[in-house]
C-alpha cells in the first residue's frame, strides 16, 4: 500500500455489507472502525469470530486486525474519521416502502462531527433519499461535508471477491471532490469507477436487482411452457444464452429466488413506482411468477402422492442459495409452511442454515445428513443446490425412502440416472 493515502473510515452496521465493506477497506490499507448496536455481535467480532458465513471474510478480518476495530461507541467510531459509511439494513415496512429508521438514526448521530469529509450511504434506499440526507446534514451544520451514494453489488457467497474485483464501482455525487475521495478509497480495487448523480446511483441498485430477478422469472416461465410442450429448458436456456446480447447468466430455471436483496429490492422498486402514480406491470409479473414457482413444487408433490396429509417430506437445503447461511426470504420457508399446512411431516437438512426458533421451523425436524432426512420419507424436494447433494448415494437413499419421489427444484441431478435408480423424478422444465 506504499504511496497510497491511509484514510480513517467509520462504518455503521456490522451486517453482511458493513463487515465486507469494512474488511475490504482495511485490506486496501485504510484504518476502519465498524460500529454496531448489538453487544453480542461486537463481542464476537472482537474475539475474532465472524457472526455470518462468507467465504474469505474471516481470514480478511484476521489479516487486518491491526487496522480494523469493532465498537458499540459512537464517539470511538467517529474519532478522527474522514469518511462515514452507512451500511445499515433497510427492510420493508408494513406499507411496502423501505424502512429507513436505522439510516436516519445514523445520520442524526453525525451532528457535531465537523471533521468528516464525506458521508456515504451504501445501504439500498429509495430514489430521492440522498436529497433528504443532504438536507439533514445541512440542517445539522455539516454543509461542508460531502455526500455520496455508493451502492453495493456483492452477492452472498462471493461478496469479498465481488468487492475487490467488481464489474463497476458506482459513485453518485454532485460534488466532484467527494466523488474523487470515494474513488481514491477504492484504489487497489480491480474495477471501473462510474460517477453519476445521486438519484441515478440510487436507481442503479434497484434496477440491477430487478433485471436479474426478471431473467430468473422469465426462464421459469419458459420452463413451465417447456413442461407443457415437451421441450427441455436446459437446452433452450443454453442456446438462448449463447447470444452475446443475452448471455447465460441467471438463465437458470429453478424453484424461485429469495435472499435479502431480490425480494426486498423488487418490492421497493414496485412501491417506489406506485408512490409516483406509475404501475410497473413487468416487475409485478416477475414477482408473481416467483411466488407461484414455489407453490408449483407443492402442487407437483400433491399430483404425484394424491394428498400430502400424513406424508413425510424431506427438504434438502434450506438457505436461499449455496455458500451462505442466510435464511432471509428463503424458498424453504414457504415450502415448509405449505407442507405443514397440508398436514405433512417435514424433515430438513442443510450444512449451514441456522433457522430461527419460530414457525415453521419449530414444527420441523433437522437431520445431520441428507440420508437421515430421506430415511422413511414419502417424497423429497431438493431446494438448495449444495454440492454435497451430488455425492449422496441415491440408490441407497431410494431403498431407505417409503416412496422414492423426488422433485429437483434446482435441476441439479441427472434425470435418466435418477429414474434408473427407481425414483419418480421431477424437475423444472425438463421432460
Amino acid at each position: 500500500m506504499v504511496g497510497k493515502p491511509e484514510r480513517q473510515v467509520a462504518v455503521f452496521g456490522a451486517g453482511y455489507i458493513g463487515l465486507v465493506t469494512g474488511a475490504c477497506l482495511a485490506e486496501l490499507g485504510h484504518r476502519v472502525v465498524i460500529r454496531d448496536i448489538n453487544p453480542e455481535k461486537v463481542d464476537l467480532l472482537r474475539s475474532g469470530d465472524v457472526p455470518i458465513y462468507e467465504p474469505g471474510l474471516g481470514d480478511m478480518i484476521a489479516r487486518n486486525k491491526e487496522r480494523l476495530t469493532f465498537t458499540l461507541d459512537l464517539r470511538e467510531a467517529l474519532d478522527g474519521a474522514e469518511v462515514a459509511y452507512v451500511c445499515v439494513d433497510t427492510p420493508p415496512s408494513p406499507s411496502g416502502d423501505a424502512d429507513l429508521s436505522r439510516l436516519w438514526t445514523v445520520i442524526r448521530s453525525l451532528e457535531g462531527a465537523e471533521h468528516l469529509k464525506a458521508v456515504v450511504v451504501k445501504s439500498t434506499v429509495p430514489v430521492g433519499t440522498g436529497a433528504r440526507v443532504r438536507a439533514t446534514l445541512d440542517e445539522a451544520g455539516l454543509t461542508h461535508v460531502g455526500y455520496a451514494a455508493n451502492p453495493e453489488f456483492t452477492a452472498e457467497g462471493r461478496a469479498v471477491s465481488d468487492f475487490m474485483r467488481p464489474d463497476r464501482i458506482v459513485i453518485g455525487s454532485s460534488d466532484e471532490a467527494t466523488a474523487t475521495l470515494i474513488s481514491e478509497l477504492h484504489d487497489g480495487v480491480d474495477g471501473p469507477v462510474v460517477v453519476m448523480d445521486v438519484r441515478s446511483a440510487e436507481m442503479v441498485k434497484l434496477a440491477s436487482n430487478a433485471l436479474l430477478a426478471t431473467k430468473i422469472s422469465f426462464i421459469n416461465e419458459i420452463a413451465t411452457l417447456c413442461e407443457k410442450t415437451g421441450a427441455d429448458v436446459e437446452e433452450v436456456a443454453h442456446a438462448v444464452g449463447l447470444d452475446h446480447r443475452l448471455g447465460t447468466h441467471f438463465l437458470r430455471p429453478g424453484i424461485g429466488w429469495g435472499g435479502s436483496c431480490f425480494p426486498k429490492d423488487s418490492e421497493a422498486l414496485r412501491q417506489l413506482a406506485s408512490n409516483t402514480g406509475y404501475h410497473l406491470q413487468l416487475l409485478s409479473a416477475v414477482i408473481e411468477v416467483n411466488n407461484l414457482q414455489k407453490r408449483r413444487a407443492i402442487q407437483k408433490l400433491k399430483d404425484e402422492l394424491g394428498t400430502l396429509a400424513g406424508t413425510r417430506v424431506a427438504l434438502l437445503g434450506l438457505t436461499f442459495k449455496p455458500g451462505t447461511d442466510d435464511m432471509r426470504e428463503a424458498t424453504s420457508t414457504v415450502l415448509a409452511s405449505r407442507l405443514l399446512a397440508e398436514g405433512a411431516e417435514v424433515r430438513c437438512w442443510d450444512p449451514m442454515a441456522r433457522p430461527a426458533e419460530t414457525d415453521p421451523w419449530t414444527s420441523t425436524t433437522r437431520h445431520d445428513t441428507p440420508e437421515l432426512a430421506l430415511e422413511g420419507a414419502d417424497a423429497a424436494i431438493l431446494v438448495t443446490e449444495w454440492p454435497q447433494l451430488t455425492e449422496v448415494d441415491w440408490a441407497k437413499a431410494a431403498a431407505a425412502m417409503r416412496r422414492p419421489v423426488l422433485f429437483d427444484g434446482r435441476n441439479l441431478l441427472d434425470p435418466a440416472r435418477m429414474r434408473a435408480l427407481g425414483y419418480t423424478y421431477m424437475s423444472v422444465g425438463r421432460p
